[in-house]
C-alpha cells in the first residue's frame, strides 16, 4: 500500500491505487463500517470491485456482472450473503469484534 500519500476525500478513481493488498482493502472497509454512512458499504465494495475488475470479482463471487452492479449501487440494501460472496471474491473474510 502506498503510505506516502495523504487521503483527503479522494474520488473512487483515486482510491483504486490504494487497493493493492487485501490488508489495505480490509482497513478501508473497516473504516467505512465504523463511519456508518448510509450506502457507504455498497459504495466502498463497488469502488474496490471496480478497481480490481468487476468481471473478476463477479466470477469469484458467483454473481453475474449485472447482479454485482445492482447489488453495489449506493441505494441498494446489501444482503449478508452478497457481502460475504463479494468479500470472499476479494480474498477477505468477515468477522465480528466487541463494540
Amino acid at each position: 500500500m502506498n503510505t506516502n500519500k495523504e487521503i483527503n476525500d479522494p474520488s473512487a478513481f483515486e482510491m483504486a491505487e490504494y487497493f493493492d493488498t487485501e490488508e489495505a482493502i480490509a482497513k478501508y472497509l473497516n473504516q467505512v463500517l465504523t463511519d456508518d454512512k448510509p450506502g457507504g458499504l455498497a459504495e466502498a465494495i463497488g469502488c474496490i470491485a471496480k478497481a480490481r475488475g468487476i468481471n473478476e470479482i463477479a466470477k469469484a463471487s458467483g454473481l453475474n456482472r449485472e447482479e454485482l452492479y445492482k447489488a453495489l449501487m449506493t441505494d441498494s440494501l446489501l444482503s449478508l450473503d452478497t457481502i460475504q460472496r463479494v468479500c470472499m471474491g476479494l480474498g477477505l473474510k468477515l468477522g465480528v469484534v466487541p463494540a
